[in-house]
């Protein structure tokens, strides 16, 4: 089946020669249209961005504008495979800004993997664009570099493999939990994986107030200890409240939820009948999980969900950054706050209704046109109301404006 994909998928790319094209909202066929697009018409708008520099958001594709920015030096399921290599998934990404959330997105891969020349390069990409998205750059440079440029910049830079993951994936275990009858405030989470994914999963969900929650890397469970990388760190003091040590089997026991974003194969059924009745698995590792689906079914689990698209519960974060950067963008965000991701998490989770969630669903399939938009006004909104919005609409423009986008919902 993946190698069948796979093929079909190389000739698709072959036949259209890459995913995107830009098209022009004006004509430049005639002399009018030539003058009033290009010269001398458009000194008077150069002019006028020169006087207003916010004037760019209303005179140039700015307003829409997202950079899709990687090094290639950590392409999901593939590793570094280099900036070149790693263009079809930055076109593919940008691909579904577009498809999803009516964003103008440019894949910008970088032939460097160096921290310092990456932050200069963004950097000075940004009088484009209103955002950036940073994509498959690899641990623990990713948290510097988008810190960094956070500092530099006053548009919003959000790394997806850290925010989207945890967007949906914190989405997912609410409903979840709501289908088993489980507190948040009680229920025991194991993350498997301290990378970038489970970084960002791990501060969210404490953000939102968990509280029991153990983080494990390839050496166990995280305590603090001296030499700790700092992101590590971080995860050790706000988890595992006990300081509890083991491996992840021991982690494991009793737990009501595992969340792996780490490597494939490292959970057994055996490991999942000592997890509380009706467990919640997310195995994430892509393309093979943590466990499979029959093994954790086996051991008992009630909810099993991957990221895998041929399987149920696919925690896929194209249910995130479309409708996350579309808020942003719309109200002129400076920036992506946490405030602003916990919303986003709990309107994608609050796109299903109570009867709508099931074993096999706690959450929305990515076609559902009610999730962007919903995504998209819960950010706009808490952007408002957390004062870093540069344009502060109302609910009701803010639903006016993404009804003219083609996101009103269904």
């Amino acid at each position: 089946m993946a190698d069948d994909i796979g093929a079909r998928s190389i000739a698709l790319h072959r036949e259209k020669r890459g995913k995107l094209e830009v098209k022009g909202k004006m004509g430049a066929q005639s002399t009018e249209g030539l003058s009033l697009a290009y010269t001398p018409g458009v000194a008077a708008v150069c002019r006028e961005i020169e006087k207003n520099p916010k004037a760019a958001y209303e005179l140039t594709l700015k307003w829409n504008a997202v950079a899709v920015v990687s090094d290639g030096s950590r392409v999901l399921g593939l590793g570094n495979i280099g900036p070149l290599a790693a263009l079809p998934v930055m076109e593919g990404k940008a691909l579904l800004f577009k498809e999803y959330g009516n964003i103008d997105a440019f894949p910008i891969c970088l032939s460097t993997q160096d921290e310092d020349e990456i932050v200069e390069t963004v950097a000075r990409l940004a009088p484009s664009f209103a955002g950036i998205n940073l994509e498959d750059i690899s641990s623990p440079k990713c948290f510097s570099i988008e810190r960094r440029l956070k500092e530099k910049m006053e548009i919003p830079v959000f790394h997806d493999d850290q925010h989207g993951t945890a967007v949906v994936v914190l989405a997912g275990v609410q409903n979840a939990l709501r289908l088993c009858g489980k507190e948040k405030s009680k229920a025991k989470v194991v993350v498997s994986g301290a990378g970038a994914a489970g970084y960002g999963i791990t501060r969210l969900l404490a953000q939102d107030g968990f509280s029991e929650i153990l983080v494990c890397d390839s050496k166990g469970i995280l305590e603090e200890t001296d030499g700790m990388l700092e992101s590590k760190r971080e995860l050790a003091s706000i988890t595992n409240p006990h300081k509890r040590r083991g491996a992840l089997s021991e982690a494991l026991a009793g737990a009501d939820v595992f969340i792996g974003v780490s490597s494939p194969n490292i959970v057994t059924a055996e490991m999942v009948k000592t997890m509380a009745p009706g467990a919640i698995i997310f195995a994430l590792s892509n393309p093979v999980p943590e466990i499979s689906r029959e093994a954790a079914l086996a051991g008992g689990a009630r909810i099993y969900g991957t990221a895998r698209a041929d399987m149920p519960n696919q925690i896929n974060n194209v249910l995130g950054f479309p409708g996350i950067f579309r808020g942003a963008l719309l109200v002129r965000a400076r920036t992506i706050n946490e405030k602003m991701k916990l919303a986003a998490a709990h309107a994608l989770a609050g796109v299903l209704s109570i009867p709508e969630i099931s074993d096999e669903k706690v959450l929305p399939l990515p076609f559902d046109r009610r999730v962007a938009p919903a995504v998209a006004s819960a950010v706009a909104k808490e952007a408002v109301a957390s004062g870093v919005a540069g344009l502060p609409l109302t609910g009701a423009q803010i639903k006016h404006e993404l009804a003219l986008l083609g996101l009103g919902g269904e």
